[in-house]
């Protein structure tokens, strides 16, 4: 059984230097705009544990990574993690300027994490598996 305590601490999460700079800019840039999503990425940026390039394990989730996840209500899904200009939620693509996006971004598979929904509701999900898309599928959707 989880405890309160233990669903409030937040999982050590790891991020590439290239993409840490480039979505601390985006949400640099967000923040300017107003959007509450932007000040959680830039805390989770801030906690995240900063690796170089090319040494991010695989089956971290990372911009452009294709993972399944399950819910706290049991429902499994199955999406790809993207940039917000190519977000498409029926097709599996998840912004990184979402509650959700912001939630995912940095978790190992096996790692879970609560996060808050736009509408204040708290929800948990577990990463089961992440792997980065191919270069010729960059934003293919997980099937």
């Amino acid at each position: 059984m989880t405890t309160a305590t233990e669903r409030q601490r937040k999982p050590a999460i790891t991020i590439a230097a290239s993409e840490h700079e480039k979505l601390t800019r985006l949400a640099e840039t967000a923040a300017a705009r107003g959007l509450d999503v932007a000040e959680q990425l830039l805390a989770e940026l801030d906690r995240a544990r900063v690796t170089a390039d090319g040494r991010l394990p695989e089956d971290i989730v990372r911009m452009g990574s294709r993972l399944r996840y399950t819910t706290d209500s049991g429902d499994q899904r199955a999406v790809t993690l993207v940039y917000p200009g190519l977000a498409d939620i029926e097709a599996g693509r998840i912004s990184i300027l979402t509650p959700i996006g912001v939630a995912l971004i940095g978790l190992r598979a096996g790692q879970s994490i609560d996060w808050t929904d736009r509408g204040g509701r708290s929800h948990r999900l577990t990463v089961l598996s992440a792997e980065q898309a191919s270069a010729e599928a960059p934003l293919a959707p997980v099937q």
